[in-house]
């Protein structure tokens, strides 16, 4: 009887070892996801404890104040969304319906929705391989091409794209010759620096994005930030709805329901405490990846520019043109063991909506421009702050194990 007993405890605590191990292996891992740091609790619960739940209140405030003092620059604006900071920051260049508007072509819709909002003309403009980013060569050309036409920009939106800065002397002194303004969608590169100075803080005006899968998180949030602290103020007046300073409500321009909630300010206040840490976690995935693929000729990680500290926010990696493993399959191996891997973004230029518009390369690939290329090439692997060493290594294996 007692042998019985034995052998009945034994065979349970197999079959929960058992249980426990498939969880692990079928536990889902994303691709990036939002990683609590634990402080954002005390900053909500203030909100609570004040009633200050509301689109304005001192983790507002406060939050702004804590970002621009993060990136160095005089003030911000916190908006529900990045989006909505590109949309500002467009009016508060004027920009209208027959304007010109140059872009990265390489990014997420989001970039460029905005100029459509205002109906003016977007231009999409090709990437470099060294970053990933828009190509001064490119831009170039665009400039050359619109002066002949008699045409200039009203504006350029320079995308630093996963986290790495773009190549941004180059960029700044072809738009400071033609004195265009340069707006910098930095949405997905808050902490990175290009020689030293945050990416965000070189052009009229900068932008961040908070949503959920971001290197930090407010669930959805932005901010605008410039240096010009009459034009932060004007679009924080947009952003709550144009109210006039009136006993009662009085609206003399067109307004927005764009200002930041307190209670996700708190939670981004709590967030920005942890940031650096967030880098060097992200940092530590790409290193890893690097040096696990470093024997497979067929993958090559995403270089990492000597004039800047990247924020590592993804992963990516270009597969040979060449190579029999196609992105496509690495992503759907991934998938089936619950893991998230995502294509590089397509290209601006490649989607529907605005393949109509002006596009120009920096130069062909196979027939085909930088962005294309990279696009068809490209993936972004797991690149979640929570993954522990375990799931790093899981992912990596399972890789490793279709280039065998």
């Amino acid at each position: 009887m007692e042998v019985l007993k034995e052998r009945e405890s034994l065979q349970k605590k197999e079959a929960k070892r058992i249980e426990v191990t498939k969880q692990k292996e079928n536990k889902r891992i994303y691709l990036a996801s939002p990683h609590m740091g634990g402080l954002e609790e005390s900053f909500i619960k203030e909100a609570f404890d004040t009633n200050w739940i509301a689109p304005l209140g001192p983790n507002v405030n406060n939050f702004e104040n804590e970002v621009a003092e993060y990136v160095g620059i005089k003030d911000a604006a916190a908006l529900v969304s990045g989006t909505s900071a590109i949309h500002l920051a467009i009016k508060l260049l004027g920009i209208k319906e027959g304007d010109t508007v140059f872009c990265s072509d390489l990014t997420f819709a989001a970039s460029c929705n905005p100029i459509m909002y205002e109906k003016a003309t977007p231009v999409f403009i090709d990437s470099e391989y060294e970053s990933f980013n828009m190509s001064p060569i490119a831009l170039k050309k665009a400039f050359e091409c619109y002066e002949k036409k008699g045409i200039l920009p009203k504006a350029v939106i320079v995308v630093h794209l996963y986290g790495q800065a773009a190549n941004m002397d180059e960029i700044m002194e072809i738009c400071n010759k033609y004195n265009v303004p340069v707006i910098e969608d930095a949405a997905e590169s808050l902490g990175a620096t290009y020689k030293g100075q945050q990416t965000g803080t070189f052009g009229k005006y900068g932008i961040y994005s908070f949503n959920g899968n971001k290197i930090i998180t407010t669930s959805g949030g932005g901010m605008l930030v410039s240096n010009d602290d009459e034009a932060i103020k004007k679009a924080r007046f947009w952003s709550t709805q144009s109210r006039d300073n009136a006993r009662y409500y009085k609206h003399t321009e067109l307004g927005y329901n764009y200002r930041m909630s307190n209670i996700v300010a708190g939670i981004g206040r709590g967030q920005i405490r942890i940031l650096n840490e967030r880098i060097a976690q992200k940092k530590y995935i790409y290193e890893k990846y690097k040096e696990a693929f470093k024997d497979i000729p067929d993958i090559e990680m995403a270089n990492i520019c000597d004039y800047g500290k990247p924020n590592y926010w993804l992963s990516v990696a270009t597969i040979n043109i060449e190579s029999k493993v196609k992105p496509i399959d690495i992503i759907l191996k991934l998938e089936e063991n619950n893991i998230e891997s995502r294509h590089v973004w397509k290209p601006m230029h490649m989607q529907p909506y605005y393949e109509k518009y002006d596009f120009f390369s920096s130069f062909s690939y196979h027939g085909i421009s930088v962005s294309e290329d990279i696009f068809n090439r490209g993936i972004c692997l797991p690149s979640d702050t929570k993954m522990n060493e375990e799931e790093i290594n899981r992912v990596i294996e399972i890789i490793k194990e279709l280039f065998v």
